[in-house]
């Protein structure tokens, strides 16, 4: 455990301090030194040769954020660190992982490029858009789940007539293991698209009446979905909505729309930070499961028995 250090970018300092208050350490000391013209550089202030080092970043916008841990990335290798771990609890870009229309790019796997290029020996995420995105990678993935720290939150609520929802289709397979874990029914919503963030039309496949309904994403935008569904839940005679989700992106009208909403509450994971006031949100933190998953790297472990589901 003394052969291993945890450095944080500057978006997630928040996080890595849990994080090293769960593993018992002290944070590494790294400076962000930044040009008049934006320009940034990266150097660390203590030795890193030979140790096994873990960099927590998550990548979500504006860019700097990714260019950063790249270029933390690059600065451990050259400084001969004998592994380079990136941990980045959200994964910015994920949601571009395939080409849905002629002349896109498939940005989830540049981005994957990117850091195994930089020099990255593993990678530690959490709740990826797609499962199969694990396979951009040529270096090992541990994939962490939510639902480690949202489980348990659900089941302190105590809620009976419970159903499980999603708020559109694609995240069908994340809410079966919800709803199989609780032995409860599971409610479809299928919804259209006429672009990005703007729901054209959205109906329930399935029945809500006098159900405690919890709706499972695995990020919040523009909360356009997830609040539309919770709408409709209640319009169809459900007792109650709420909502969880892994990623609290929670950009532009999101807070305002969330708490304008039938929603009770929508809980998120802080692989984000999230600074808007809404009464609404409340956010758990996966800074014990991430601590936990870097203890079991390091001495060899198998992580797979911290998964619920």
């Amino acid at each position: 455990m003394d052969n291993f250090l945890v450095f944080s970018g500057t978006a997630t300092r928040y996080l890595t301090e849990k994080i090293c208050a769960s593993l018992g350490m002290e944070m590494g000391n790294i400076t962000v030194t930044r040009f008049a013209d934006g320009e940034f550089s990266v150097c660390y202030d203590e030795t890193v040769r030979g140790r096994d080092v873990f960099l927590v970043q998550s990548t979500f916008p504006n860019s700097d954020n990714l260019m950063e841990l790249l270029l933390m990335i690059d600065a451990a290798k050259r400084a001969s660190a004998r592994t380079i771990n990136a941990v980045i609890p959200y994964f910015g870009w994920a949601r571009q992982d395939r080409k849905d229309k002629p002349r896109v790019a498939i940005g989830a796997k540049l981005v994957a490029d990117m850091l195994s290029v930089a020099g990255i020996t593993r990678l530690i995420t959490m709740d990826l858009h797609a499962d199969q995105e694990q396979g951009f990678f040529d270096v090992p993935v541990d994939h962490l789940y939510a639902s480690s720290v949202m489980l348990p939150y659900i089941q302190s609520l105590n809620l009976e007539n419970l159903v499980i929802a999603t708020p559109d289709v694609g995240g069908s397979k994340r809410a079966s293991a919800y709803s199989k874990f609780f032995g409860c029914p599971l409610v479809l919503c299928n919804k259209t698209r006429r672009r990005p963030n703007e729901v054209t039309s959205m109906q329930i496949i399935g029945d809500v009446t006098d159900a405690n309904v919890i709706l499972v994403d695995d990020m919040v935008d523009t909360a356009g979905t997830i609040t539309k569904a919770a709408d409709l839940m209640i319009q169809s005679g459900a007792r109650s909505v709420r909502a969880i989700a892994s990623h609290c992106v929670m950009s532009g009208p999101a807070s305002e729309r969330v708490q304008a909403s039938q929603l009770e509450e929508i809980v998120f994971t802080d692989s984000i930070p999230y600074s808007n006031r809404c009464a609404k949100v409340k956010q758990l933190t996966i800074a014990d499961l991430i601590a936990e998953t870097i203890r079991r790297v390091e001495e060899n472990q198998s992580i797979s028995s911290q998964y619920l589901i």
